[in-house]
């Protein structure tokens, strides 16, 4: 049987919802509470599986690098990952994770990045498509000319999280 655990988290960023195998992260995302069952059933479909709810191991683990990232005392996370995807958009995914905290890369950069400076809006739709919120940071992306570009869990959502990692305040957990 095909299973993922899945944990609802409330963060400072707004409710997140984790899904897990028993070795990997397979996906992290804003899920506001009037969302959640159509969240879930988009989960089971998307990986063909049954959810279990609650936590496991992983998803504790994620849990405390979580609640460390937005107290400001973790830049990086060490969860094993599982994001599937295309070739081309797990390149970008790999890419995004190459993003030093608190920096930003433009959608161009990322491109020429992954060998491609041709591909900034293919490399766009990648970056939405990004299935682990925060953990593969994608809110590091921002417009060639310095604007915020887009963000699928909100443009307030992306502000909040490069504040934090530019030092501007921690958020309560």
């Amino acid at each position: 049987m095909n299973v993922r655990y899945v944990d609802w988290y409330e963060s400072p960023v707004g409710p997140l919802i984790a899904c897990a195998t028993d070795s990997a992260l397979c996906g992290l995302s804003f899920c506001d509470a009037d969302r959640l069952q159509e969240r879930l059933q988009a989960l089971r479909e998307q990986h063909h599986a049954t959810l279990l709810q609650g936590s496991n191991p992983l998803l504790a683990e994620l849990r405390t690098q979580l609640q460390e990232y937005f107290a400001s005392q973790r830049r990086q996370f060490t969860v094993p990952l599982s994001a599937a995807g295309s070739p081309f958009q797990e390149r970008v995914w790999a890419a995004l994770c190459e993003i030093p905290y608190g920096e930003t890369w433009s959608y161009l950069q990322l491109a020429v990045r992954i060998g491609d400076a041709l591909a900034t809006r293919a490399v766009g739709y990648a970056n939405g498509a990004n299935p682990i919120a925060i953990v593969i940071p994608c809110h590091r992306v921002i417009n060639a000319d310095g604007g915020d570009g887009g963000y699928g869990g909100g443009l307030w959502r992306k502000r909040m999280l490069l504040d934090l990692e530019r030092g501007q305040g921690t958020l309560p957990w």
